[in-house]
């Protein structure tokens, strides 16, 4: 029988962290542990079992026999776990830290003001919020739930689709006024037309002109860091920017920004996925509440 002193579920999910995460740093920075903290842990585990569970010889982190045999059953060990804890709290409302990363159009425009209807329904979840356009590591942020526009890349990772969007193109009147409406793709030859400062999964904006499908190159400025920038850019008058009509739809009813080119638009879409860290039974009743209440309520 082992020790009351000795925390072995807490052992046990330390390892599994480390062997999921690849090193002893980067299970330390998403445990918030040093990485000597966590190294002292596993070699104490090790101690107690009686075997070497993980490789020291090489650079890259590598299970020996017994290491991966104990990740097996530790892993399996966690799962019972959670359900147990589960089954436990059965009839408790969701509650605990529900750490939310969108992209940032979608966080302005859609997040934020859904939130307070979501802390109503759930006032035992507390919401942290962070809004960026740069891709992120889920396990490295501690994020329960990414909200990501685009294709996604393929990963280990779970992705619940909430809408899609066509694009448009837009400028401000203003701009118009200053520098003519394009009304063919070779004509934006002499517009500026407004990037983002990071990579794209398309290089260009396509166009479809008379059953061909053409490619306009982007090489505006100012370049900017996010969509929502975008869009306040192309109101300002500075340029043409490439947006999801969802999120402009209320500038354009408004008469701030004006569609262009519609007749060559080629009717392509933008998703928008909610991706996030396991599923079925394992999924925290925290996020599952969060999931469908995003299915419930976004509209794009």
């Amino acid at each position: 029988m082992a020790r009351p002193d000795i925390n072995r579920s807490g052992e046990i999910e330390v390892f599994v962290r480390v062997v999921e995460a690849g090193s002893f740093s980067a299970a330390a920075r998403q445990l918030r542990m040093t990485p000597s903290a966590v190294s002292k842990l596993i070699a104490r585990l090790e101690a107690r079992l009686g075997a070497r569970l993980v490789s020291r010889s090489t650079r890259r982190l590598q299970l020996t026999p017994e290491g991966a045999a104990f990740h097996d059953s530790g892993t399996r060990i966690l799962a019972d776990l959670d359900a147990a804890e589960r089954e436990a709290a059965a009839g408790a409302a969701p509650r605990g830290r529900l750490r939310v990363n969108s992209y940032v159009p979608f966080g302005h425009h859609r997040l934020i003001p859904l939130l307070p209807r979501f802390i109503e329904r759930y006032p035992e979840i507390s919401v942290e919020a962070v809004l960026t356009d740069s891709v992120i590591d889920l396990m490295e942020e501690r994020a329960d739930v990414a909200i990501r526009a685009g294709p996604l890349r393929e990963s280990r990772l779970v992705a619940r689709k909430l809408g899609q969007s066509r694009m448009v193109v837009v400028a401000a009147p203003s701009y118009l006024a200053a520098r003519g409406t394009p009304r063919t793709p070779v004509d934006l030859a002499g517009h500026n037309l407004l990037a983002f400062g990071f990579a794209r999964h398309m290089d260009g904006w396509p166009f479809v002109d008379a059953g061909v499908e053409v490619v306009a190159p982007v090489a505006g400025t100012p370049t900017v860091s996010d969509g929502e920038a975008m869009r306040l850019t192309a109101l300002s008058g500075a340029g043409l920017a490439r947006l999801a009509r969802w999120h402009v739809e209320p500038d354009i009813e408004a008469g701030r920004l004006v569609p262009l080119l519609e007749d060559l638009n080629p009717g392509d879409l933008e998703p928008t996925h909610a991706v996030y860290v396991g599923q079925g039974r394992h999924l925290p009743a925290r996020v599952r509440a969060f999931l469908d209440f995003l299915a419930e309520t976004v509209r794009l």
